[in-house]
């Protein structure tokens, strides 16, 4: 399956269900209050970039997001692929073009929040493979203990 990953914007309707997707998954697995879902809407704010992949009929499949903070620190928000393309290297590939655009951008170091609970593990070897580290809590996050953070320095 050959699957394309272009920056897009979220307020298409297929990326919109897509997000409502990762919505519906995370819910049952971490209480509400310490979910840090972004809307289709703050997505599109402009310190944020979105990158979805898609396959060859031109179907979203996945996305992944960078939100810059500040000159040396950005933010891998709303990573999520669908379960048809999961094994496939679609998460992976989504993270290298993150750190593609931060390294453009000039920046130090991404960090993202994940989920502390079974359901996540995919998540955390996607991050872990990708040579992210785990790191404590960052920005206005809480430590909660429902919330996983990693970090990775840019070269």
């Amino acid at each position: 399956m050959t699957i394309s990953i272009a920056a897009e914007t979220p307020l298409q309707e297929d990326v919109r269900v897509m997000i409502e997707e990762l919505n519906a998954f995370m819910n049952p697995l971490t209480p509400s209050e310490f979910q840090f879902q972004m809307t289709a809407e703050q997505i599109a704010e402009s310190a944020t970039t979105l990158f979805v992949a898609r396959d060859e009929a031109g179907r979203a499949v996945g996305m992944g997001a960078l939100k810059v903070h500040d000159a040396g620190l950005g933010e891998v928000k709303r990573m999520y692929t669908r379960d048809r393309v999961r094994g496939m290297g679609v998460g992976r590939d989504l993270l290298r073009r993150v750190e593609r655009l931060a390294h453009e951008k000039g920046l130090k170091e991404l960090k993202l929040e994940t989920g502390e609970a079974p359901g996540f593990e995919e998540a955390w070897r996607v991050y872990e493979r990708g040579g992210y580290t785990v790191c404590g809590a960052f920005l206005d996050y809480p430590d909660s203990g429902w919330s996983r953070f990693y970090m990775k320095k840019l070269g």
